[in-house]
């Protein structure tokens, strides 16, 4: 059991190709294996950890916040995407065909909490309460105070002090006042621009639409201004997606959903995976 777990270890929480893991169990361990004996393996622990990415996805689904991002995935060479899930505890990941409506309600479920995302259209529509991430607008408003057209830099570099001091609201708390300060100023900024046919345009229609979900952070408890959260779960998944070009069946796809789900939460939780798959194998 505890080389089957470690199969399953190398496999998924080190992301090793099968001749990779054929070579270490040969010239670590002493152990001469097949490539199938080593696919075997690791369908083995895929079943065993099924019940932990079950337990993770009720965890997630439960929540009063969630992380959601996704990224480009691949099922023998079709695009498809990579969804995450994520809170301060677990992490649910789920490979899907496309990256629209029922794709995001089949990872959500009934799940009704605060929704913290990019500003994708899918999530634009959530109507249980939703921040939305400082983190990109920061960028889009640098990459316009950046710009050589005098009135396009003026905006983006407008929008870009707005969107600092709320970040700051992150670390010190606005009073009533500050925000009531801060509404008219985006609002008077935004009805300024947002007839325009230019960038300064685009973005300020943006911002008048996410003009809601841009300070949740300041009035729920346990909210974050970014998405880094869901960002940072991905990591490990695009590096994997990199070396090993994705999946190509759809028992590939459940290994990566459970192998990813439980790495990224033993994670977050300060655990190692190991003994987790060894457990989950016995």
């Amino acid at each position: 059991p505890r080389l089957t777990a470690l199969i399953g270890e190398l496999s998924g929480s080190q992301r090793s190709s099968r001749s990779a893991v054929q070579e270490f169990c040969r010239s670590v361990l002493g152990v001469p294996i097949s490539r199938g004996a080593i696919q075997r393996a690791v369908d083995h622990v895929s079943e065993a950890i099924k019940p932990h990415y079950e337990a993770i996805a009720q965890k997630a689904r439960s929540a009063e916040v969630n992380y959601i991002d996704e990224t480009a995935w691949y099922q023998h060479g079709v695009l498809a995407w990579l969804w995450v899930m994520v809170n301060a505890t677990v992490a649910l990941f789920k490979v899907q065909a496309s990256r629209n409506k029922v794709a995001f309600e089949t990872l959500v479920e009934r799940w009704a909490g605060i929704l913290v995302s990019d500003g994708y259209g899918v999530y634009q529509h959530w109507v249980h309460g939703r921040q939305a991430c400082l983190a990109h607008l920061l960028r889009r408003a640098r990459g316009l105070a950046e710009r050589q057209e005098p009135e396009l830099a003026r905006f983006g570099r407008r929008v870009l002090a707005e969107v600092q001091r709320l970040v700051h609201w992150a670390h010190a708390p606005p009073s009533a006042g500050e925000v009531q300060m801060w509404y008219a100023r985006m609002v008077q900024l935004i009805g300024r621009y947002r007839h325009c046919q230019d960038e300064a345009g685009t973005f300020a229609r943006t911002l008048e639409r996410e003009l809601g979900a841009l300070w949740t952070f300041v009035v729920e408890e346990g909210v974050e201004p970014t998405n880094n959260r869901a960002e940072r779960a991905l990591r490990f998944a695009v590096l994997w997606r990199k070396m090993m070009q994705g999946t190509y069946n759809e028992k590939g796809d459940r290994w990566v959903e459970r192998i990813l789900s439980v790495r990224e939460t033993c994670r977050l939780r300060g655990r190692p995976t190991f003994p987790v798959l060894v457990d989950a194998v016995m």
